[in-house]
């Protein structure tokens, strides 16, 4: 799984960017299928940054989660919260069609 932190209006130190792929790689417990995790961070409020994740997963469109918080690390945290939802109701989804499926054969 490729993981991508960019930042838009602003610049993130390494230790920033290497602590947010950290916490976005936790991700991948929730759907093994994900392919590639694409993380942008908008400082061009600095009272208000924005965080938004996009992931992208094997036969399945993007996923995609928004936040902003008055700190970077509650918006990173809401975000992949966000996040985590969608990917599990999502598996949950597919896990219920497969037993509906093998329950109308039987």
């Amino acid at each position: 799984m490729q993981i991508k932190v960019s930042a838009r209006h602003g610049h993130l130190s390494p230790a920033s960017q290497s602590k947010i792929s950290q916490k976005v790689s936790r991700l991948k417990r929730y759907f093994d299928r994900l392919t590639a995790l694409n993380v942008t961070v908008n400082l061009e409020n600095a009272a208000l940054p924005g965080v938004e994740i996009v992931a992208s997963a094997e036969h399945f469109h993007d996923m995609v989660s928004h936040e902003s918080s008055a700190h970077l690390w509650r918006s990173v945290d809401g975000a992949v919260q966000k996040l985590e939802q969608q990917l599990r109701k999502h598996k949950e989804k597919v896990r219920d069609h497969k037993h509906v499926e093998t329950a109308r054969r039987g």
